[in-house]
């Protein structure tokens, strides 16, 4: 499968910033799907076989982001995760798995060319466990 025709899931609860990078990673040339909550997330994963995740931490509904990336952890296939914030700053420690963090606001540039690295099997360290 080449490198830019994998699918993103971007899980963002503000509208803007979820279509700015669902824009800027379909321009890139990814195929993107959307959610605005952790719980509609799970049931896209559930329906849909997803290359990476891209995640905010602070999301409505009770469930954050990190919350999300630890259900998923368990699970049975490796793929890039991204998990991004504005109120909080994580260290390498402070992640799940072997996921990245991105402060906001983030260079969303440097964001998409991070991901291609880390679905390109450049960076192992950054890959986590999901199913398909």
């Amino acid at each position: 499968m080449d490198l830019y025709s994998r699918t993103v899931l971007v899980v963002e609860d503000e509208p803007l910033i979820r279509m700015m990078l669902a824009d800027a990673l379909e321009d890139a040339g990814y195929r993107v799907l959307e959610a605005g909550s952790v719980l509609e997330a799970v049931g896209v994963i559930s329906r849909s076989n997803i290359d990476a995740l891209i995640t905010d931490i602070d999301m409505p509904g009770g469930l954050s982001g990190l919350d999300l990336v630890r259900m998923i952890g368990s699970k049975s296939r490796t793929i890039p995760v991204i998990i991004a914030s504005g109120g909080q700053s994580l260290g390498k420690a402070e992640l799940p798995g072997k996921s990245l963090f991105f402060a906001k606001p983030y260079d969303v540039k440097k964001m998409i060319e991070t991901l291609g690295t880390m679905i390109g099997g450049g960076s192992e360290a950054a890959r986590f466990r999901i199913a398909s």
